[in-house]
């Protein structure tokens, strides 16, 4: 997984609630550590491993009301504050580690249902954790939280294909990949191609839906939040409106969003309507 995908979330911004402001910093740094422990560097994939689970040993014991090792105390020290100050739900901690250990041993998805479900450890306990945060817990509020999460994972593993793809990584489930004619070894080598850009045009629009399903809890978060939640909205759909417009060669480059496209974020954030 892409660590640039916790950059989606609202991280602590002047738009969050001050008081709300540490514990979303917590999450973030919790979340984006262990990222990279599964992710960055030279480590084997035994290491890798092994260094999540002494982590997720630290998350235990701060559960429990214990102190953390030293390897990680600047993370889970204002983790285990937030913890206590708002009953953080652990399961969602232990989603995340879940899917950051599958990160170092499988790198490829049979369909869209396995896909979805690497999302919903991987981003979707953010985005549950931060309703928690703001005292929302309704059925409904969490399915549209999960479809946005899961629209921005899938945003990011569409944008990142020319990172992923010679990493070895293929996000695409196979059997997309199969229905428009293409082998993982011409994925693997981007190969550029009308049937490549389809399959990516296709994957683009499966995000834009998911993400369209969760657009209405905008209307549902108040004040700042409900503010931030918007532009986090608003800049997924620009990365797929950015794609497009590269006519949906993702696997030969990374669209990039610059100072041209922050008005017209803000723009269709603030006209977005119930």
């Amino acid at each position: 997984m892409n660590s640039q995908h916790y950059e989606n979330f609202p991280v602590a911004s002047m738009l969050c609630p001050p008081n709300l402001r540490p514990a979303i910093a917590a999450i973030y740094s919790y979340a984006r550590t262990a990222d990279d422990l599964a992710d960055e560097g030279e480590a084997t994939p035994a290491q890798r491993l092994a260094d999540l689970a002494a982590y997720r040993a630290d998350l235990h014991d701060v559960a429990r009301g214990l102190s953390p090792s030293p390897r990680w105390q600047a993370v889970f020290t204002p983790l285990a504050t937030a913890i206590s100050a708002h009953q953080l739900p652990i399961a969602l901690l232990e989603d995340l580690l879940s899917a950051f250990e599958q990160d170092v041993h499988l790198a490829r998805y049979a369909d869209r249902f396995e896909l979805l479900d690497y999302c919903r450890r991987s981003a979707n306990p953010v985005g549950r954790l931060l309703l928690h945060l703001y005292d929302i817990r309704d059925a409904k509020a969490l399915r549209q939280s999960d479809a946005i999460c899961s629209a921005l994972q899938l945003i990011n593993f569409w944008q990142d294909l020319s990172v992923d793809l010679p990493r070895g990584r293929l996000y695409i489930p196979l059997d997309q990949c199969s229905a428009y004619g293409l082998s993982e070894f011409e994925l693997i080598t981007r190969r550029d191609s009308a049937a490549a850009r389809d399959l990516v045009r296709a994957q683009c629009e499966w995000a834009r839906g998911l993400m369209a399903e969760g657009a209405p809890l905008v209307h549902q978060v108040d004040g700042r939040a409900g503010w931030e939640l918007r532009g986090v909205v608003q800049g997924g759909l620009r990365v797929l409106d950015k794609i497009a417009a590269m006519r949906f060669d993702t696997l030969q480059r990374r669209p990039k969003l610059g100072r041209r496209d922050w008005l017209p974020i803000a723009w269709n954030a603030l006209v977005m309507r119930p």
